[in-house]
């Protein structure tokens, strides 16, 4: 005898309609169900049920969340299944409507107008019950309770809903101490540790799954469920701008590392877990290869040089991703140049999003991949005069590389063909609806989308529970054990590049005099140094710089990249800084930090040290400076002698300029 018990709000909400099912549906799902059922191996483990605005029923002893509200356990409601017998079972429930609205990844609204402000809730709820939006991106940096308890007022809007579909939000990556619009989030509390140049240069899978799993940790704190990292691009052409955020140029140890990451955050190395957070892989396929190192944000960066013997190479390096069953791929912005070829078969000229040869083709077909793929951002919205002289005004943004000519549906349509399952930063459901009704595309194929997108979220647990604590949340952020790890990955990351007469570490650094540039006062204190003014008076010189850059400043992308030449010429600042050290006669200690590989032919003769960082702290620094820890880092880049080597380079192949200053793999030890 199974036995009903409804607890809590019986609220329903009557927006829509349901499909009804065909006869012949109905029973294959109910035999789905009680084979799942019946197959268990012992009592199933009750999971916690968070539910405001719904019922709780009871069956057979067991708690479920009453999502569609009608006092019955429906297939999808029943957390004793297999994410897609519930995915499918509530697909066929689905409106055409809410469907489309699964596709779309949009931005919720903040109250101050701001990049990163709290959001206006209030102003999510047309979004979430009108255009059915149930994926968004996260970008709020503010304190950990406050985004816990906006969490749980967003999500209990979307638990009123007709089915209760609960709301997946994303970021961005958020562990790292540098701060891009568009590309990472520095939010006050979160555990800090280098870029995943830094991890590579470390080279310890161990770690990286430790650290994954610390941000798995932190995301689920404020209501974060989709990581959209890691990047498995190869870092072959030095002056990209997102190779900071690559493990390197060599497939061989980038695949293993971009893995380790997934399974710290998705909680296995068998796919997404439920108190996992899942990961989207990007960028599929080649971006690290972009021509003259110009970023594909921006119109004026959208190629990249690939040939099919490369191509399989920047392939190799997702390879990891897929072994460990990465929830979904992100495709790149870019456009292959011309005269790529697969199988001897010449490559649209259009962005991998809209290219079905890369994506239906390449990477579903041959490497078997079966979960989502997202769109970057804005791939369907037009980019007219403003947006292609440069504009800052994000509405008017838009990268639709390949497909200028076409109109919005057609670039929709045009996408999901390819293999598109959703929609980067747009909300367009009427778009989605008009180009099923109008025949471009078939709703068949909109439901393979929706399936797939749907099983990540019940893979998640949200059906279940998708609100917080915001005490626990947090205690979770920043807790003393992560904080300490991070610390150490940030030491353990820096490349000692030259170490003369082993000036380091100090023996005696306690009460030195220290002239400082780059380096905080407080911090020097903090480490037992004595700042000065006066290089005259100074025993040591403590000097951080970065790797130049040029950039696009009227560009919103484009303002905060980091392109052109990587030399630090004499004509500097960076360089008659170190130069006035070393005329000084005080010992010179340079770190320079390497978001890029920096060209270090011309101050190298003038740095009695030199350290390289992939994004530290000060005190990370002065711990190596110091002797409390040592440098474990080798470069997982060579560092090129000259611009006009990186110029003669091919963006496409790794470590490839001609007698690098220091080649990939070089890193000193300590030798006291």
């Amino acid at each position: 005898m199974i036995s009903h018990r409804i607890e809590g709000p019986s609220r329903a909400d009557t927006v829509g309609q349901t499909p009804r099912r065909p006869r012949a549906l109905r029973r294959l799902l109910l035999a789905a169900a009680a084979l799942s059922t019946t197959a268990n191996a012992g009592p199933p483990e009750q999971p916690e049920i968070g539910a405001r605005s719904k019922p709780v029923i009871t069956v057979d002893g067991l708690r479920f969340h009453d999502l569609s509200g009608d006092g019955a356990l429906t297939p999808y409601e029943d957390w004793r299944l297999a994410p897609d017998d519930r995915a499918r079972d509530l697909l066929a429930r689905m409106t055409l409507r809410e469907k489309a609205g699964l596709m779309m990844h949009g931005t919720p609204p903040t109250a101050d107008g701001s990049f990163r402000g709290d959001w206006d809730v209030e102003g999510m709820r047309a979004p979430i019950e009108q255009a059915q939006i149930r994926f968004f991106i996260h970008r709020m940096t503010g304190e950990a309770g406050r985004m816990a308890q906006l969490n749980n007022a967003a999500q209990e809007i979307a638990e009123g809903t007709r089915l209760g579909i609960p709301l997946t939000f994303s970021s961005d990556t958020r562990n790292t101490l540098r701060e891009v619009n568009g590309v990472s989030v520095a939010p006050a509390g979160f555990t800090r540790w280098p870029e995943a140049m830094g991890l590579a240069a470390i080279g310890d899978l161990d770690l990286i799954r430790s650290l994954s799993d610390i941000a798995r940790r932190e995301y689920r704190a404020i209501g974060i469920r989709m990581a959209l990292s890691p990047q498995a691009d190869l870092f072959t052409e030095p002056r990209w701008f997102r190779g900071n955020a690559s493990f390197g140029d060599d497939a061989a140890t980038v695949s293993p590392m971009v893995a380790a990451f997934i399974e710290g955050y998705q909680g296995s190395r068998d796919g997404l877990q439920p108190d996992g957070v899942a990961t989207v892989v990007k960028h599929w396929i080649g971006y690290g290869a972009q021509v003259d190192g110009l970023d594909s944000h921006n119109p004026y960066g959208k190629e990249m040089a690939l040939t099919e013997t490369t191509l399989a190479e920047h392939v190799r390096a997702f390879e990891g991703a897929f072994e460990v069953r990465a929830a979904a791929v992100m495709p790149t912005y870019s456009v292959p140049a011309p005269g790529l070829t697969i199988d001897g078969q010449p490559v649209e000229p259009v962005a991998v999003g809209f290219n079905r040869q890369l994506l239906e083709g390449l990477l579903r077909d041959r490497y078997g991949f079966a979960g989502a793929v997202i769109s970057d951002w804005l791939i369907t919205s037009d980019c007219a005069a403003d947006c292609l002289a440069g504009t800052f005004d994000t509405s008017r943004l838009g990268m639709p590389w390949g497909v200028e000519h076409l109109s919005g549906p057609e670039r929709f349509a045009k996408a999901i063909a390819a293999g598109e399952d959703q929609f980067g930063g747009v909300m367009d459901t009427d778009v989605v609806v008009g180009i099923v009704e109008e025949g471009l595309v078939t709703e068949e194929r909109i439901d393979q989308s929706v399936l797939r997108l749907l099983t990540i979220v019940f893979q998640l647990g949200l059906f279940e529970n998708a609100y917080l604590d915001p005490a626990n949340s947090r205690a979770a952020v920043g807790a003393p054990e992560s904080l300490v790890l991070g610390m150490a990955a940030q030491q353990r990351s820096m490349v000692l590049l030259e170490n003369r007469a082993a000036l380091l570490p100090l023996a005696h650094s306690r009460g030195m005099k220290a002239w400082l540039h780059g380096v905080e006062p407080s911090a020097a204190r903090e480490k037992g140094f004595v700042p000065v003014d006066d290089l005259a008076k100074a025993q040591v010189a403590l000097i951080r710089i970065a790797a130049p850059f040029t950039s696009h400043p009227a560009y919103f992308f484009g303002a905060s990249a980091h392109e052109g030449p990587l030399a630090i010429t004499p004509d500097s600042q960076d360089y008659r800084i170190i130069a006035q050290a070393k005329a000084a006669g005080v010992p010179v200690v340079v770190n320079v930090y390497l978001d890029r590989p920096a060209v270090l032919s011309a101050i190298r003769p003038m740095a009695d040290v030199l350290l390289g960082d992939f994004g530290v702290t000060d005190a990370a620094f002065l711990d190596i400076v110091t002797g409390r820890a040592a440098p474990e880092g080798r470069l997982p880049v060579e560092l090129p002698a000259s611009d006009q080597a990186v110029e003669q380079q091919r963006p496409d192949l790794p470590s490839d300029t001609e007698r690098p200053l220091y080649a990939r793999g070089y890193g000193l030890r300590f030798t006291r």
